[in-house]
Order: C-alpha cells, then structure tokens, then sequence
C-alpha cells in the first residue's frame, strides 16, 4: 500500500532539548503512515542506544544523545520484513542492513536529511534539513532550551512526491510518488552533481 498524498500537512517532527551535559531528541511522527526513522553517527562520535525503530502515526521515541554528537537522522517508509527470510527492506531510505536496526549503515537516496552537530566549533550546535539526497517525507526541526545563537525551527514541511517531476519521480504502482530523486542521482551529470570530480566553476553554475 502506498503512501497517501492526502496526508500533505503532516510530517516527522524533531525536537532537541538541550541539557548540562547531554541533548534529548524527541522523535514524533505526525504523518499518516508509519515511519521507521534511521539513525548514523558521524564518523569519530559516540554511538547511540539505537540506530533504528518504527514509529505508528502520533508515536514518539525519545532518544538521549551524547553532548557532542554529529550524525543525521532519516525516515524510512513502506518497509516490511520477509516472513520466509527475516530480511527488512524500505522502498525508501532503505540502509541495506536486512533489520530494523541500521547498525552503522546510512540512507539510500533519495531520502530527507536531519544533519546534527553539537558541540561543535566555538561550543555552538548545527543543525538543518537536507535534501542533497533527494527528499521522501516533510521534515522539521524544532529546538527547545537553546541558551544563544540562532536557535530556530527549519525543515521542509511541504509535500514534494506528488509535485516530484516524473523524471526523478520515485513510484511504486502507478504514478503515485513515494520519494524525489535529487536531479544528481537522476541524470548524473557535471550541472547537478557540484561535488567530488564535478566541481569546478564552469560545470557547477548558480
């Protein structure tokens, strides 16, 4: 079953909490449809009590994070585990561990990107939302506790599967989106890929 474009106001809400000595993140799933969001930690940054989860629609999952912590936090949607098998597979945001879990393992693309780094330079927090790997679901960070800076809600909120172009439209039956693909991933080409042997000034153009 699909995911229904009805739901276009209602999306995964993140929440930080800043401690003395530690963050909480609160993890709320407003959509319609479940959501199994994936979590990987930056390379060099304590690992988290849990790397994977389902979350039903109105559920939460309050998950404590270390005081300097980097990583990113996704969702994963139309997942289901093979009763024959025991392997657990996503249409989107997949992290190809075959569990729940993602033990260390990032996003397939196209997915929504919460990307986190507190603690970071000067002791201040970073934190945004991030569809440099394409987008599946409407995403937002909300922080609560922030003592200085600029401490403000960001994310995509809009509904983007139905409107995707059907050049990066990801469907599974029919036309009905489930993700959107960065033009990157889709066409692979210098004018949408500004990184890595495609970086230059005369390919990456405004």
């Amino acid at each position: 079953m699909g995911q229904s474009q009805n739901s276009l106001f209602l999306f995964l809400l993140l929440v930080f909490i800043y401690g003395v000595s530690s963050t909480t993140f609160t993890v709320i799933n407003q959509c319609s449809y479940t959501v199994w969001p994936g979590l990987l930690s930056g390379a060099g940054t304590a690992p988290l009590p849990t790397t994977g989860f389902s979350l039903n629609p109105t559920e939460t999952r309050v998950i404590p994070i270390p005081a300097a912590w980097s990583g990113r936090i996704w969702g994963r949607t139309l997942c289901t585990q093979d009763a024959a098998t025991g392997k657990f597979t996503c249409v989107t945001g997949d992290c190809g561990s075959s569990a729940v879990e993602c033990s260390g393992s990032g996003a397939a693309p196209p997915a929504t990107l919460a990307e986190f780094t507190l603690n970071g330079a000067g002791g201040l927090d970073f934190y945004d939302v991030s569809l440099v790997d394409g987008y599946n679901i409407p995403m937002t960070i909300v922080p609560q506790g922030g003592v200085s800076g600029n401490c403000t809600t960001t994310g995509c909120v809009a509904e983007l599967n139905g409107p995707c172009p059907a050049q990066l439209k990801v469907a599974t039956t029919g036309t009905e989106g489930v993700a959107c693909k960065s033009a990157c991933e889709a066409f692979g080409t210098p004018e949408y890929c500004c990184s890595g042997a495609f970086g230059t000034p005369d390919t990456c153009k405004p």
